[in-house]
């Protein structure tokens, strides 16, 4: 009996120690597992981080080249509006001296 009772401690003791193997090898593999899940979402973070930095500067862009457009529109605007009184004086004058030459 004291035989069968040291077989039943020494097979608790080696289920013991696979328990305690078993639960090291898994505390030295999560540290492992969390710096990859780390990692990996640092890196889906960069991912967005840099496709949100592309969307604000092509945001960016179209804004300055619609204002460049806008300032090239007015700018023409009103060299078109020069000219027109330009050739507004220019119509009144002809069209008076028609006039005061009929008259």
């Amino acid at each position: 009996m004291n035989e069968k009772h040291i077989q039943q401690v020494l097979e608790i003791e080696k289920q013991a120690q696979e328990i305690q193997d078993a639960a090291m090898k898994e505390a030295q593999q999560s540290p492992l597992a969390a710096e990859q899940e780390a990692q990996a979402l640092i890196e889906q973070a960069k991912a967005e981080a840099q496709e949100e930095a592309r969307k604000i500067i092509a945001q960016a862009q179209t804004q300055t080249e619609a204002k460049e457009v806008l300032e090239e529109v007015e700018r023409k605007s009103s060299e078109m509006e020069g000219l027109a009184n330009t050739n507004l004086d220019k119509a009144v004058a002809y069209v008076l001296e028609r006039v005061i030459g009929r008259a």
